[in-house]
């Protein structure tokens, strides 16, 4: 169970580095480009974000995730002012989150948490969170590389480059030996 922790951690961390890669290419003006009324922007999605991950992460184990200082409709109205803001809330949340995550034991992943008054098992929780948050990621990401179009630098292996990806990969040898689950 200490390696689903470890596992969960590692997850989190990566995405946050997804969207910080895809944040730090784009100007100013980017962060808060709308494609129409309907559609959000990065900044607003990065509020979304904080919002949910400060109420779920707050005392995790102690109070219900849907806090009652929450507004969630209130996160999808882009009141961010700039950049440093931004990321300022992104930290916030990000910040709660891996604290919180990062203090479970693997005795924690036995109880049950409650969000919006619907319990779970902490395992099952930290599932949905990891659900979620990539989602958002996702479209943190699409709308990055909509934008920078033909300037975009992937975040992972550039197209037509796969082959030769896996040829270095493959090429290292087996590193480590897999061991049997427990």
């Amino acid at each position: 169970m200490q390696a689903y922790l470890k596992s969960a951690i590692t997850q989190f961390e990566y995405y946050k580095d997804l969207g910080e890669k895809t944040i730090s290419r784009l100007d100013d003006e980017q962060l808060f480009y709308q494609f129409n009324e309907e559609s959000n922007s990065i900044a607003t999605i990065v509020k979304h974000l904080s919002g949910n991950m400060r109420s779920r992460w707050t005392d995790f184990l102690s109070s219900d995730g849907e806090k009652e200082w929450r507004n969630r409709d209130q996160e999808f109205e882009n009141d961010i002012q700039n950049r440093e803001e931004l990321l300022r809330v992104w930290e916030a949340g990000w910040n709660c989150l891996l604290l919180s995550v990062r203090s479970l034991q693997e005795e924690d992943l036995e109880k049950t948490v409650l969000i919006r008054n619907e319990p779970h098992a902490v395992i099952e929780a930290i599932n949905r969170q990891l659900a979620h948050y990539p989602y958002h990621i996702g479209q943190i990401v699409f709308i990055g590389k909509a934008l920078l179009n033909e300037k975009w630098e992937s975040l992972s292996i550039p197209r037509g480059n796969s082959h030769q990806f896996n040829d270095a990969m493959f090429s290292k040898g087996n590193i480590a030996k897999s061991e049997p689950t427990k």
